[in-house]
This record gives C-alpha cells, sequence and structure tokens, in this order.
C-alpha cells in the first residue's frame, strides 16, 4: 500500500464521516510485533478463507502444528522462510468503529530507515516490548524516532505477560519508563496494555483472571484514539509543492501538486516560493472537475492571476502565513548508511519536489540512548539520531518539522548510489 493510496483512504473516510488511524507497529525483534498484529487481525475477523489457507500453508511449510498468525504482515518469501520481518509490510483492516492501515514496521538495526517509513505518517505508534527482555536499546531508538517524528500517541503493548505470571509490578515499571521518555521527547499521550500475542489476552478478547487490570484490549484502546489529529499535514497555512506545471492553449498554465497545510479556495493571495512572487489564485480543478475550494490530502491544479515563472519544485504558499527561505538548514537527522556522517561530506537531499546538493558544515550533537540526552558529536553512525547543520545549493522553502511534516522534512541521498541515507526534520529536537 502506498502513501498515495492511504491517503485516498483518508479521503474516503472523512468523505463517509468514518475514522482513518494510520497505525506504526515498532519494537526490537522477536519482540512480537507481526504476531500481535496477525493475533489483532484474526481475533477480529479480518482475514478471508483465502488469507486464512495461505497463512496455513505457511505455518506448515516451517512445521508448525499451528496457525503461525506473524505470516499476516511478511509478504516476501524469503522472509518467511527466515521467519522475519525485513520490509514495511502494511494491512488494512476495518472494525465497527474504525478502519485501520496498519504498518508493521521491521525490527533489526540495520532496517531502521524502513522503520522510519512507517513510523513518519503514523497517527499512533504500537510500541511492542518483550516483558521478559524489557526496553532493549532497539526499542528506545524506535519509539525516539517515532516522537521525533512527531507521533502524537504511544500505544504500548507489553507482550508476553503469560511468561511471568501476569506480573504487575514488571508492568507498571516498564509503563512509567516509557510515558518518561515520552515526556522527553514532544509529549505524545502514552497507554500501555499487558497482553499475550500468542493466546491473544487482552488483544481483542479480555484475559481471563486478571483481576488487577481494568484498561482496554488493544482493539479498545485503538479505537479510543482521536483520529482527527493527524499532524502530516501541518499546523501552517496552504502548501502546494508544486509537481508540474502545463501550459494551456490560452498561454495560462496549470500548476498541479498535493496540497497539504490548510485549504486553498479562489481569490486566495499566495506566493510562490523560493522566488517570492506575490498572486492570487484564478482557479482550481481536481481530476474530475473544477471546483472553489480543496482541502489538504488533495491533489489538485492550480491556475494562478498572475503566475509568473513557476517551475517543478517551486511552493506555492498562503502569503500571510508563508513558510521561511533559506540556504542553512539545521536539523534533527536519523542517519542509517554504513558510513558515517562527517563535516564536509556533500550529499543530494529532496524537499518536497526539489532537489539539490547539500553539505554538512557542522554535526552539534547526537542522542544518547542511554540517558536520552544530546550529547556533543563529531560525526554520526549506523542508526544514530544527532543535530546537523546543512547548506544547501539552493535555497528551499520551509517549515519547521514541528509545524508540517511534509514542509518540514528532507530525505537525504548518496549521490553515487542513488540510496536514501538519512532522514531530516527541520528544527530540534524538543528535549533540547
Amino acid at each position: 500500500m502506498t502513501a498515495g493510496e492511504i491517503d485516498a483512504l483518508a479521503r474516503d473516510s472523512r468523505a463517509s464521516g468514518e475514522a482513518l488511524l494510520r497505525l506504526a507497529a515498532i519494537g526490537a525483534v522477536d519482540d512480537g510485533k507481526s504476531t500481535l498484529i496477525g493475533r489483532l487481525l484474526h481475533d477480529a475477523d479480518q482475514f478471508t478463507d483465502d488469507q486464512l489457507a495461505a497463512l496455513e500453508s505457511a505455518s506448515r511449510a516451517r512445521g508448525q502444528s499451528t496457525l503461525n498468525l506473524s505470516f499476516a504482515t511478511d509478504g516476501l518469501r524469503a522472509e518467511r522462510e527466515q521467519g522475519i520481518t525485513i520490509d514495511v509490510a502494511y494491512r488494512y483492516a476495518v472494525t465497527p468503529r474504525l478502519k485501520m492501515v496498519i504498518a508493521d514496521c521491521p525490527g533489526h538495526p540495520e532496517y531502521t530507515g524502513n522503520m522510519a517509513t512507517g513510523a513518519s505518517t503514523a497517527d499512533l505508534a504500537m510500541v511492542v516490548v518483550d516483558i521478559t527482555k524489557g526496553l532493549r536499546e532497539q526499542t528506545l531508538r524506535h519509539t525516539a524516532l517515532a516522537l521525533l517524528f512527531g507521533v502524537p500517541y504511544l500505544l504500548i503493548a507489553v507482550n508476553k505477560m503469560d511468561l511471568v505470571g501476569w506480573d504487575e509490578r514488571g508492568y507498571r515499571g516498564l509503563a512509567e519508563q516509557m510515558e518518561e521518555l515520552a515526556q522527553l521527547l514532544g509529549g505524545a499521550e502514552v497507554r500501555a496494555v499487558p497482553i499475550s500475542a500468542l493466546h491473544g489476552d487482552n488483544v481483542v478478547e479480555r484475559a481471563g483472571n486478571l483481576d488487577w487490570y481494568h484498561g482496554p484490549t488493544v482493539l479498545e484502546a485503538l479505537e479510543q484514539v482521536p483520529t482527527s489529529t493527524f499532524a502530516a499535514h501541518g499546523t501552517k497555512g496552504a502548501r502546494l509543492p508544486v509537481q508540474s506545471v502545463t501550459p494551456q492553449a490560452d498561454g495560462s498554465v496549470r500548476i498541479a501538486g498535493m496540497l497539504t497545510g490548510a485549504g486553498l479556495h479562489t481569490g486566495d493571495a499566495v506566493v510562490v516560493l523560493p522566488r517570492g512572487h506575490r498572486t492570487t489564485v484564478s482557479g482550481l480543478e481536481t481530476l474530475s472537475e473544477v471546483v472553489p475550494s480543496a482541502q489538504p490530502p488533495l491533489s489538485i491544479s492550480v491556475a494562478l492571476a498572475d503566475g509568473g515563472e513557476v517551475q517543478r519544485g517551486d511552493l506555492i504558499a498562503a502569503a500571510a502565513d508563508p513558510p521561511s527561505v533559506s540556504r542553512d538548514q539545521l536539523t534533527t537527522v536519523c542517519w542509517f548508511a554504513e558510513r558515517r556522517l562527517e563535516v564536509g561530506q556533500k550529499f543530494l537531499v529532496k524537499h518536497t519536489t526539489r532537489v539539490t546538493t547539500a553539505e554538512v558544515v557542522e554535526i552539534a550533537s547526537k542522542l544518547n540512548l542511554e540517558t536520552l540526552r544530546l550529547v556533543p558529536a563529531g560525526d554520526l553512525g549506523p542508526n544514530d539520531i544527532g543535530v546537523v547543520r546543512w547548506r544547501l545549493a539552493d535555497a528551499i522553502a520551509a517549515d519547521q518539522y514541528r509545524d508540517s511534516r511534509v514542509t518540514g522534512s528532507m530525505i537525504v541521498i548518496d549521490p553515487d548510489t542513488h540510496v536514501t541515507v538519512a532522514a531530516l526534520m527541520i528544527g530540534t529536537p524538543p528535549l533540547t
């Protein structure tokens, strides 16, 4: 399932009055993410007969006598054969109260970049923790990334509680640790549920003989999350990253892109950035019709009263509340590559639809996962999170990440291999 398909589901849900929850399941390898998602889908009657038959076949092929629910999201045959999750696997589910897009993110450290992809558009991160192992480094890293990506809700699924006799003290201690982490990194709302994903306790059905826990099951907790708070499209004014510019027979141009931020109306005053040309919107169209206004996330084409020179990579923004334009960007970096990030290195960076080159001019600090504090650093290694200043070849019109996940983010691309090596969030971590 692509980002465009998820946005289409969001629009359909909004039109029908149904809620859409974008959920990223994260945590360390073997803590039970895939099993929990499979159990949630199975016990909520989300599998078709064909899907159940495929799960049974995959389980038998691995020599297992019972249904292995973790295979519900392990979409690649090689992953099933190894029993691990490598890529982000998406599943779609519907309950009487909401629709869900579930991203099962890989837990291995070398696939942190894949995990970041799943978390970057989530309303909620479901952090699965094996109570017998506690909070491991990768669990902390994944949770820190989700919080830095602006995920407003954490659901802590404290898994394998059956192996510790449903120990209340251990559960509460782990929940308190996660609440402290959330407060340090932006203040997301936290709810913890004690579960056994393998046996289904407290996933959809309540655990029997558990007198100390009176909170919701996992499904009930998901259904209680407000889904109108998804902040990917920002708290600022309208933003339209220019995807294409098409000349018309009458000499005008149609400017296409996906609207983010706020709504856009015919007659609105806008500014074309980074050039700074001010004009007004003279027309709006969707794929099927002319419209007087549009709301995000919607792909539209725009006509401007005086478009001047507009090109792919420009940004059309509300004139009353435009983003700042600069070549210098101070960012929070999630570094994924094996090579170390050092001052003086040059990369390609992609911001919305604009691609330019950028040089590392300062590595200010990195996040210590043990103390959850920024410490001085001269470079960044694989999976490090740090604060880095860049000098771009071309100015970009960018918001702070806390104001917009779309116009406040960039990706870094190795110019030789064309592999994405980092995710950038404009601004510094909230703990600073």
